[in-house]
């Protein structure tokens, strides 16, 4: 038992790390409404500036750096630290996060995850990728506990984030200030009718968020260094904790935070065991902050408190596609001529455009016409494409047969996922799959035992004995394979504009609409959910399989997380609602023919990232209908015009193919039955 003992002392570092991160969205969500799933990167960045500044006596700053004579004195660097997280939270506040308080959740998630890549980004570019160690602000030391020695680092940084714990606790019940965030929180109006300023209240939790935040990293990190893709994404068990506290309770946060720590290093501990069963011992840790997300939303999703805030603006509107068989043909031919003509790593991007296309598509079904949030589709991409490994390396089964089986299984997957949104949406819809995103690449991509680090082979595709392979010697880009690829995009989108401009378009528009509208006008609210993860997983699993083929092997690099959410962030650009905003969204995305064509210019490297995570930001907060229908509202006002010069004409024709969350329901519900 002193084994044990000691692992889960060890664990209360990591529990340390996650009470602040906790504290940090408990402020944030209290005082704006907001989940920020941006609260590791934000704590990260102050840990690297405080990090650098004792290495080398350099503060660097987003935009150049000073150069210090030596390495100032620790509680300096701390203080510098400190003072740099508070000017990023004065930031987020008020160029971030407050332009999009009365947005609707899709807005705010996107924006908070643009933030997470932008400052991801910019930290890889200005400190590295690599681990940086330095020195502990805790001495290493023993202490005797319950009769067992155990490591008094760990014990000190729980107690000192307890501290803090404390200290927010009595900002919320004591102060003016704190007493003012609780009450806007339930009705931000009547707090604002008594005087109170919720800009004021927000800008001062956020960098109460991320002082306590920062402080918690740099703990932490005194231990184990510091990583930018680690401790950016440590705000998944966080926001596991957060949802134990219902959003809300800073003493619960604490404690189930150091629980958390401690489980999950005592998991460790037994996962190397001899009688634990090797596929499991990748990832656990992960899954763990997955399924108490499951359990806690799946159980009292329903009754997690909510902020009182304004009301808010509607989502995007959707326009339903028609099928026009001369303008597909026309664009499929000229697709067709470009990839002829082109070779190399062009034709390679303008293929990998393709892809990406078929991948962002994927976000349009689910959160452009259906309105659920998923960080997940990498996930289903990569296991659809995992799959596709095995079943025709193993199996033998022959394209286009073996992309149906793999994308099957993706779909299944999707499903599973979309348990949860029986209960709840929006953001915490969101945190479901990023956590569900996490813990598959974790678990499964990154599992040895089931994905070896050499890369999973899959078998060249063919069809009645003509070679469909990407490659053949100095050809790394064959034009058979690209000619496939676009025919099985042409045939999936076919199947998009069929299925979203029937009657399960329409259901899919009324359940975004309004849930319960739709369930008293007949429409069964979880099957179309289910349909919705289902489709939406399939269609991911597409581009995951045609991901695979492409490389001619699959490794966990192609799935991860902040692929996924580079995904999103081009999609959103691109347009969230429309095929033409996939479509964009191929082009611009990563490894797409732009990016290639950019690259081959300007050498990118890290700042394809960081240029994303801007442009995701400023697109949340500019022009949510993106790139696509910001050009179909121009097209409109042109046509308007044109056909109604007169000043008293109407300023534009109203679509019957335009669908948005204004709409009367009665009418869009009338259609979809």
């Amino acid at each position: 038992m002193s084994t044990y003992l000691q692992f889960a002392v060890l664990g209360l570092g990591l529990g340390a790390v996650y009470i602040g991160l906790a504290n940090g969205l408990i402020l944030v969500y209290r005082s704006t409404g907001i989940i920020n799933f941006a609260q590791g990167a934000i704590a990260m960045w102050g840990a690297y500036v405080y990090a650098q500044l004792s290495a080398d006596g350099e503060l660097v700053l987003p935009v150049g750096r000073i150069a210090f004579a030596e390495p100032p004195d620790t509680w300096v660097c701390l203080v510098l630290g400190l003072a740099n997280a508070v000017l990023l939270g004065v930031a987020a506040h008020y160029l971030v996060f407050r332009p999009v308080r009365r947005a609707p959740a899709l807005a705010q998630v996107v924006v908070s995850i643009g933030l997470m890549l932008t400052l991801q980004a910019l930290v890889v570019i200005r400190f590295g990728p690599n681990n940086i160690t330095f020195e502990s602000l805790i001495p290493a030391g023993e202490v005797e506990l319950f009769g067992t020695a155990v490591s008094s680092a760990e014990v000190w940084m729980a107690a000192i984030m307890i501290v803090t714990s404390v200290l927010i606790w009595a900002y919320l019940r004591f102060t003016r200030a704190g007493r003012a965030t609780r009450a806007a929180a339930e009705n931000e109006r009547g707090a604002t009718l008594l005087g109170f300023s919720p800009d004021a209240l927000a800008a001062i939790a956020m960098v109460l968020g991320a002082l306590v935040s920062t402080i918690g990293v740099i703990l932490g990190a005194g231990l184990t260094g510091l990583n930018p893709q680690i401790y950016t994404l440590l705000v998944v068990p966080a926001l596991a904790v957060l949802l134990v506290a219902r959003m809300e309770s800073v003493a619960v946060a604490a404690v189930a935070a150091l629980v958390l720590g401690a489980f999950q290093s005592v998991l460790n501990l037994l996962a190397g065991e001899d009688w634990w069963p090797t596929w499991a011992q990748s990832g656990i840790d992960q899954v763990v902050p997955f399924l108490i997300v499951i359990v806690i939303l799946f159980l009292f999703g329903g009754r997690l408190p909510s902020r009182g805030s304004l009301p808010s603006i509607n989502l995007p509107d959707v326009r339903v596609p028609r099928f026009r068989p001369i303008p597909a043909a026309v664009l499929v031919v000229a697709t067709a001529v470009l990839l002829a003509s082109t070779s190399g790593v062009y034709r390679f991007g303008l293929t990998y455009s393709i892809i990406l296309m078929l991948l962002a598509l994927s976000y349009v079904v689910i959160t452009g016409y259906l309105g659920q949030i998923s960080l997940a589709q990498t996930a289903f991409a990569g296991a659809a494409g995992f799959t596709l490994s095995k079943v025709t390396t193993h199996w033998d089964l022959p394209f286009p047969i073996a992309i149906v089986v793999a994308s099957s299984v993706a779909a299944v997957l999707g499903m599973v996922v979309a348990l949860p949104a029986f209960r709840i949406r929006g953001a915490q819809l969101a945190i479901v799959t990023l956590a569900a995103g996490l813990a598959i690449e974790r678990f499964v991509f990154d599992n040895y035992s089931l994905t070896p680090p050499s890369g999973n082979p899959i078998a060249e595709p063919s069809l009645f004995g003509l070679d469909l392979s990407v490659r053949a010697g100095q050809d790394i880009s064959r034009l058979p394979f690209s000619l496939t690829v676009l025919a099985v995009a042409a045939i999936v989108v076919w199947l998009f504009v069929r299925l979203v401009s029937g009657d399960t378009g329409r259901t899919f528009l009324a359940v975004r609409a309004n849930e319960r509208a739709a369930a008293s006008s007949g429409i069964d609210v979880r099957l179309t959910k289910l349909i919705g993860f289902g489709v939406s997983a399939f269609i991911a699993g597409v581009a995951g399989c045609l991901i695979g083929y492409s490389a001619g092997q699959l490794s966990a690099a192609s799935f991860t997380v902040f692929v996924g959410l580079q995904t999103l962030a081009v999609a959103y650009l691109g347009g969230i609602t429309s095929f033409s905003g996939a479509a964009i969204a191929g082009l611009i995305g990563p490894l797409g023919i732009i990016y290639v064509l950019v690259h081959n210019v300007f050498e990118l490297g890290d700042y394809y990232a960081l240029i994303a995570g801007l442009a995701l930001i400023l697109t949340a907060i500019l022009n949510p209908v993106g790139i696509a229908g910001e050009a179909i509202r121009i097209g409109e006002r042109l046509q308007a015009r044109l056909r109604h010069p007169s000043p008293e004409a109407p300023a534009g024709p109203t679509s019957p193919t335009t669908a948005s969350d204004a709409d009367s329901t009665t009418e869009v519900f009338h259609h979809a039955r």
